[in-house]
């Protein structure tokens, strides 16, 4: 199977890390492109302004300094990839995100940053899993 957009979700997990490793591993067998992902939480709508846009910024802020090594690693490679910071649940983002950009490959990892939420509200991994328009390659 060839590949040529490959997304990769990350966070700030060793997990997160491990797969985008073996995505760009991939990536570069298969000359792929790679659409790296972050996903916050929802921004409420009812903080009014100032605190509206401020939360979002701080969000956004966050969200790339998340993003920059990952970005970092690929424009070292010289692979092509596109970055994007999304808020909203995050197994659905990931899929509309997938559907979007027509990915052929989700590559994540089996867990994320908050093991507690996981057994809170159900492991992100196995939601993505079960919605995902496309195969989904998850990495320890």
């Amino acid at each position: 199977m060839k590949f040529s957009n490959i997304l990769v979700p990350v966070d700030e997990s060793k997990h997160s890390e491990n797969a985008f490793n073996y995505a760009l591993s991939l990536a570069e067998m298969a000359n792929a492109s790679i659409t790296i992902l972050h996903c916050h939480r929802p921004v409420p709508t009812g903080l009014g302004e100032p605190n509206f846009q401020k939360a979002i910024d701080d969000h956004t802020r966050d969200s790339y300094a998340v993003l920059k090594p990952y970005s970092d690693q690929m424009t070292e490679k010289r692979l092509s990839f596109t970055e994007k910071v999304i808020g909203g649940e995050t197994a659905k983002t990931i899929k509309s995100v997938a559907e979007n950009d027509e990915c052929d490959l989700i590559v994540m990892g089996s867990k994320g940053k908050s093991d507690i939420e996981g057994l809170l509200v159900g492991s992100v991994t196995h939601k993505v899993l079960h919605i995902a328009p496309c195969p989904v390659l998850v990495v320890r």
